[in-house]
């Protein structure tokens, strides 16, 4: 995948890293889900398609809540992997490998479309029209975002540095945790129902933030197989003179729920 907005044209692929991704991306906390339950998203029986599904982080969360969940990827090894989690966890999704913009569903097929972490890579001017045609009349589009703050854990701060080292055009870097309520795409077809963010001290290893950062999109999923492997060694070295051997990283959560527009007090 090649996208103009993103690391300056860099190519990336989700597959390589999905070894990883699925062994230390584990994602929100409970307490983050607690919150989506607490805003109607994830009930049991609630029909739910989770876009650019990953590894199923959302997906599998909200099968655990007794929701119906669909999960679409473009990357057939990170749907490999999701497909091997949801067996050892004996939930029951359907995954689907196919591009967002690709999906195809009957009209109002759904209560919830969510997306983690992954709305940023599709085309919103393909996907906005989809999103409206697959949910029912008063279904909501909730986005999730998880993010390190480099600007207050001097841990991340540290790993960016050597990130930036070996990938200088990932464009990641540098998260202030400035986030809008409204995305811009968003203004002229849907209303925000809810906009809610938080911040939660995330625990690591040594061992376990290096899966973490070799799952990123800088390093895993964009460099060759031994740049990863040199990058890894040098964080090593790193991680064992800046942090103990168990630390917390400080992390940003977010939700946006958004409505059709027009829809809010009348369904």
């Amino acid at each position: 995948m090649k996208l103009k907005h993103i690391d300056n044209e860099q190519e990336f692929d989700w597959g390589r890293a999905s070894p990883d991704y699925a062994k230390y991306r584990s994602g929100y906390p409970e307490s983050f889900y607690e919150v989506l339950a607490a805003l109607g998203i994830g009930k049991p029986g609630q029909r739910i398609l989770d876009l650019g599904t990953g590894t199923g982080v959302l997906a599998r969360a909200f099968a655990k809540r007794g929701a119906l969940v669909t999960g679409v990827d473009i990357s057939a090894n990170q749907i490999a992997e999701a497909k091997a989690l949801v067996a050892q966890e004996g939930l029951d999704i359907s995954f689907r490998v196919c591009a967002a913009e690709d999906i195809a569903f009957p009209d109002a097929s759904f209560e919830v479309i969510s997306a983690g972490q992954s709305w940023l890579y599709f085309d919103a001017a393909v996907m906005i029209p989809k999103v409206l045609r697959l949910l029912v009349a008063d279904g909501s589009l909730a986005l999730t975002h998880l993010a390190w703050l480099p600007h207050k854990d001097s841990i991340a701060k540290k790993t960016e540095e050597l990130v930036l080292q070996y990938n200088p055009g990932w464009t990641a870097a540098g998260y202030k945790g400035t986030i809008p309520p409204v995305f811009p795409w968003a203004k002229e077809d849907f209303d925000l129902r809810t906009f809610h963010v938080m911040t939660a001290p995330v625990p690591f290893t040594r061992d376990t933030w290096r899966g973490r950062i070799r799952a990123c999109r800088g390093i895993g999923a964009s460099l060759a197989a031994e740049e990863v492997e040199r990058f890894d060694a040098e964080h090593s070295r790193l991680l064992a003179t800046i942090a103990p051997d168990e630390f917390t990283v400080l992390h940003q959560m977010s939700i946006h729920v958004y409505v059709r527009k027009g829809t809010i007090g009348t369904v």
